[in-house]
């Protein structure tokens, strides 16, 4: 069952689109369990859009992931954005 939605920080909702925007390569790293290692993601984001109320993103390839199991994309780490 997915867990609830947690928004992210508007600041680091801009790093996401200012790379979609410029079409910059960049690489994820994400989370799809809480207590799991991160994986990582390389791609160009593509767009940005919410579905059933939950935020993601979609890279160039079709790799979908939800902004809250983000940790860090490039060298940009979620935690550090309020």
């Amino acid at each position: 069952m997915p867990t609830e939605y947690r928004p992210i920080s508007c600041s680091f909702y801009d790093e996401l689109e200012a790379r979609a925007t410029t079409g910059q390569r960049c690489t994820l790293t994400y989370r799809t369990e809480p207590d799991t290692p991160p994986s990582t993601y390389e791609g160009i984001i593509k767009e940005l859009y919410i579905r059933e109320k939950v935020e993601y993103l979609r890279l160039d390839d079709g790799f979908e992931v939800r902004l809250d199991n983000l940790v860090a994309v490039d060298d940009k780490e979620l935690r550090n954005y309020c």
